[in-house]
């Protein structure tokens, strides 16, 4: 399957996803977007249509010298963090169109650890 095809597949899993998704402010939607280099994530509230909390590998809190998945875990501890700071203790997790596995599965992992509930 050549890289275009891939990323067209992707973008069909995650529209198909997004129908039945919906970000509320009692539980907002992880929005998990990963590059080949770094991994962000946000809490969204589709309802208000506003971005509560977010999270990058680019943060200095989350920044490491491991290895890929161990970032992504911390960003997902950061989120889960932030989010509950802000009262949030519920969410749902929009994996963007991928699998859970590797760093989204590493990520929400995190989040979990800090006190998020998916």
């Amino acid at each position: 399957m050549d890289a275009k095809r891939r990323l067209q597949a992707r973008r069909k899993r995650h529209v198909r996803v997004r129908k039945h998704i919906r970000g509320t402010p009692e539980r907002p939607r992880v929005a998990v977007f990963r590059s080949n280099r770094h991994i962000y994530a946000q809490l969204i509230d589709d309802v208000d249509g506003r971005t509560l909390v977010a999270a990058s590998s680019l943060d200095a809190d989350a920044k490491g010298d491991g290895a890929k998945k161990d970032v992504a875990r911390k960003v997902g501890q950061l989120l889960g963090r932030r989010a509950v700071e802000q009262g949030v203790q519920a969410a749902v997790l929009d994996r963007g169109g991928r699998l859970y596995h590797g760093r989204v599965m590493q990520l929400a992992e995190g989040a979990r650890e800090a006190g998020l509930k998916f």
